[in-house]
């Protein structure tokens, strides 16, 4: 069976293969695959459907905080919806099935909400299903409660067993990034009871998806040599496939540990997932940053997703969405995608940049001061509608755009005591607040420090400082040196004069929606995001709220710190309900 996107070198084991089915039909990938990247390399950007409009949609990241490549995976009693292609480890025997459809996922019945969008804008139903009051319960609500929800569950009992520990530690690092694994060799040096936890399965983080390298040796393999080295520390527990849910008191952390979830069946007398309770004494987030996209028209088509994912899916499990990429950017980093992906062979169609001093390339044709304001495809991209700084517009064919409007730190945790986040007019991003939880400091790019030799340089130094604070002595930290500049950026939201432009994938937001809402007198961000539900789905608008903010901000002539942000509440990512359960279930249950 052909891999048709599949490109040269990767962190892939190409010596085995495994077989798997998504939507009953039969594909391959490699070990180190997510679903996401095995559905790629075999040409399938269709992975689902929006919740509203049930319109097609892809994967749009390679992360945890993915909108729309949502699954249902497993069959039988193990049949779990709305687990995120992109994390899903790929194992043999994986199955998998779209979901929030009717019919198959290429002609979905459901589809014909989109014709209705107008009836079903922002805040539809207060305005609708008033009359006649009868209809409510035997017909209003019925429809309502079936078009809920997106995945199915299994009403089976479920067979795998959960369990529940608590750990205690010095120091706890969030994130095995290059800040945080500088942080870790700081911590393992000085004697502290360190526990490194990261979501992934292969620990690195950004580092596992560049290309550069650190003291003349790639990032990855800088990475795993760290890796290594810290397994050899008696004082160190390494924890991957590990989540951080959420931030409690008394310097109490959540942590969902996945032990089984990249098997078929978990081994005997192994739980599927442990829910930890970690006790610190000092935290540090190390969990770098998103990539927050552009809203344009028709934004949400299979095949366009964040420049960054893109060049993860190629650098880490070397695939390409197409073999024809173009790239929409406000940023340097956008550039580096189209620089690595044309040296794995793919043809760059073009690079746009709103900016008019955008850098020129040899490799690639640079559109500057353009704006992408159209695209075309009914199930996939096919080509993407430019405007020029001249007036004129032009078409770029290809399969898979990459989007980058800029970063965002992950500080999600730091906001989980109510502490409010503070703008940064550097990065146009909120950073961690002053009055985050106690004992809990923040690093790399979680606190807007976008470079890798700021990553680890800011790892190393809160470590050591959160490390002396608890009468621990440590030594000067020994750190590579790290290619790489300062990105430079200027903010942009949205491509004005769209009416079709997607803010949040999974639940249909618009940038017609947050005017709508503002029309309709809801200024504050907290209203916003309840008659929009624009942040209100599975990935808590992780790639979304910044969109929306920086435009109720223009509407009401204010600057985004003005407006302000909601924040976040755990867990962080969803978390299945056995797992909090553990083992108080059928004839151990205690009410």
């Amino acid at each position: 069976m052909s891999q048709v996107n599949r490109l040269t070198g990767g962190q892939i084991d190409r010596s085995q293969t495994l077989k798997f089915k998504f939507d009953g039909k039969n594909f391959e990938g490699h070990p180190g695959d997510t679903l996401a990247s095995a559905l790629l390399a075999n040409g399938v950007r269709l992975m689902g459907r929006s919740f509203k409009y049930h319109r097609p949609r892809g994967a749009l990241t390679a992360g945890s905080e993915e909108p729309n490549a949502i699954v249902e995976l497993r069959e039988g009693a193990r049949q779990e919806p709305n687990t995120r292609a992109t994390t899903a480890e790929l194992f043999e025997g994986l199955t998998a099935k779209s979901q929030n459809k009717i019919g198959s996922l290429k002609f979905d019945l459901m589809a014909i909400n989109d014709r209705f969008s107008n009836f079903l804008t922002a805040g539809f139903y207060y305005k609708t299903f008033m009359w006649p009051a009868a209809f409510w319960e035997k017909v209003y609500e019925p429809i309502i409660r079936k078009a809920a929800g997106l995945g199915s569950i299994s009403f089976k009992d479920d067979p795998d067993s959960y369990d529940r520990g608590f750990l205690h530690c010095d120091l706890l690092i969030i994130g095995a990034g290059p800040a945080g694994l500088a942080a870790a060799l700081v911590a393992a040096k000085s004697g502290a009871e360190v526990i490194l936890a990261d979501e992934d399965f292969n620990m690195g983080g950004r580092l596992n998806s560049e290309r550069f390298s650190l003291n003349h040796q790639s990032g990855v393999d800088w990475a795993q040599s760290t890796v290594l080295e810290l397994q050899s520390f008696q004082n160190v527990r390494l924890m991957p496939r590990t989540t951080i849910l959420g931030a409690f008191d008394h310097g109490i952390y959540g942590a969902l540990e996945r032990v089984s979830d990249h098997l078929l069946v978990p081994l005997a007398g192994k739980p599927r997932q442990i829910l930890w309770q970690i006790y610190t004494k000092r935290s540090l987030l190390c969990a770098g940053a998103t990539e927050r996209p552009i809203a344009f028209e028709n934004n949400d088509r299979p095949g366009i997703m964040l420049a960054g994912a893109m060049r993860s899916y190629a650098n880490r499990w070397a695939v390409t969405p197409s073999q024809s990429v173009a790239i929409f950017t406000n940023n340097d980093d956008g550039h580096k995608t189209a620089i690595d992906l044309k040296a794995l062979g793919v043809n760059i169609a073009g690079v746009v940049d709103i900016r008019l001093d955008a850098p020129d390339s040899d490799l690639y044709e640079v559109i500057a001061g353009g704006q992408v304001i159209d695209t075309n495809g009914r199930l996939g991209l096919t080509s993407v509608t430019v405007s020029t700084p001249n007036g004129k517009t032009r078409s770029l064919t290809c399969g898979a755009l990459g989007v980058s409007g800029g970063w965002n730190p992950n500080i999600h945790l730091t906001s989980h005591h109510r502490g409010r986040p503070v703008w940064n007019d550097d990065i146009a991003a909120f950073c961690p607040p002053i009055d985050g939880p106690a004992g809990l400091s923040v690093a790399g790019a979680a606190l807007g420090s976008f470079t890798t030799t700021g990553a680890l340089l800011s790892g190393a130094k809160q470590a050591t400082e959160a490390l002396e604070e608890l009468g621990f002595k440590t030594e000067s930290a020994v750190l590579p040196e790290a290619e790489g500049t300062i990105t430079k950026m200027t903010p942009f939201w949205y491509v004005e004069g769209c009416t079709r432009a997607w803010l949040d994938q999974q639940n249909d937001v618009t940038v017609k929606d947050v005017k709508l809402s503002h029309q309709e007198n809801f200024v504050s961000v907290e209203h916003l995001k309840r008659y929009t539900t624009l942040g209100m789905a599975t990935d808590q608008g992780k790639t979304s709220n910044m969109g929306g903010l920086a435009i109720m901000a223009e509407l009401t002539g204010k600057t985004i710190p003005q407006v302000g942000t909601t924040i976040f509440r755990p867990p962080y990512t969803p978390t299945a309900i056995g797992a909090f359960a553990g083992r108080d279930r059928d004839k151990d249950f205690r009410p």
